[in-house]
């Protein structure tokens, strides 16, 4: 079995978080530049079976898509093309960002590290890795 790899999307920088082979637990990988994420992707991939990709899906409270959707769109078609074997998935990405600043302060990371926007995306994508392993948890899967 692979790897489950989420992906944050941002338009600057993209966190990474992935599941151990087994699919059960969620890591934070990394922050990467959004614009080598693609790369950085293939060479993940080159090294380490991954089973799906899932990028967080950005929702306002009104539950329609936010401005930010038009850039993960082609991202995710640019993402296709260069690795087609990987399926893309998408899940609900909402108070991602609140709940990594919560985590953090909870945590008792200190102010400046608390700061680290890399830091922020990085635990935003192990909330979506896990919101979606959790969302699945309980489907079988004939």
């Amino acid at each position: 079995m692979g790897r489950i790899l989420a992906i944050d999307y941002g338009r600057k920088r993209s966190g990474l978080a992935v599941t151990d082979t087994l699919q059960l637990i969620a890591t934070g990988l990394t922050t990467v530049p959004s614009g080598e994420l693609v790369k950085y992707l293939s060479d993940y991939v080159s090294k380490e079976p991954v089973d799906l990709f899932v990028v967080g899906l950005p929702k306002q409270m009104n539950n329609e898509l936010s401005e930010n959707m038009i850039h993960i769109e082609a991202f995710v078609k640019h993402l296709i093309r260069i690795i087609p074997t990987i399926p893309v998935v998408f899940s609900d990405e909402r108070f991602t960002s609140v709940l990594a600043h919560r985590a953090m302060l909870e945590g008792g990371l200190k102010k400046k590290k608390r700061q680290d926007k890399g830091l922020v995306d990085e635990i935003s994508a192990v909330i979506i890795l896990q919101d979606y392993l959790e969302s699945n948890k309980y489907q079988f899967k004939l």
